[in-house]
């Protein structure tokens, strides 16, 4: 993609960050396409059964919206051995993916 684009016209966005500060993730996607933002915290709450934010209804809606059955499920536990092998895997990938965008997604 770089070969074709600038990566002034990227936004990597972090789901991490979407989970942890939806509104301020959402902030600066706003920010990047140049609109006014119009989507805060107030539109948001914590949906503690998910352990996600989920959007509080709109004006004129029936419900408030949230991630489908399929998200915010228990996971699987992983051995920490397994963990600790794979981030050692992916961390000369990750460490090339933050400095190509000049952002640290706190993989490793």
């Amino acid at each position: 993609w770089l070969r074709y684009f600038p990566l002034s016209r990227f936004l990597f966005v972090s789901g991490e960050r979407l989970v942890s500060d939806p509104a301020g993730e959402l902030g600066r996607v706003q920010d990047f396409l140049g609109l006014k933002r119009v989507v805060t915290d107030k539109h948001f709450y914590f949906n503690a059964t998910k352990g996600f934010p989920c959007l509080k209804k709109a004006q004129g809606s029936g419900r408030p919206r949230c991630l489908g059955k399929s998200k915010g499920r228990p996971h699987p536990r992983v051995p920490e051995s397994v963990v600790q092998r794979l981030r050692a895997f992916y961390r000369p990938f990750n460490r090339k993916f933050y400095q190509m965008t000049g952002q640290d997604f706190g993989w490793d």
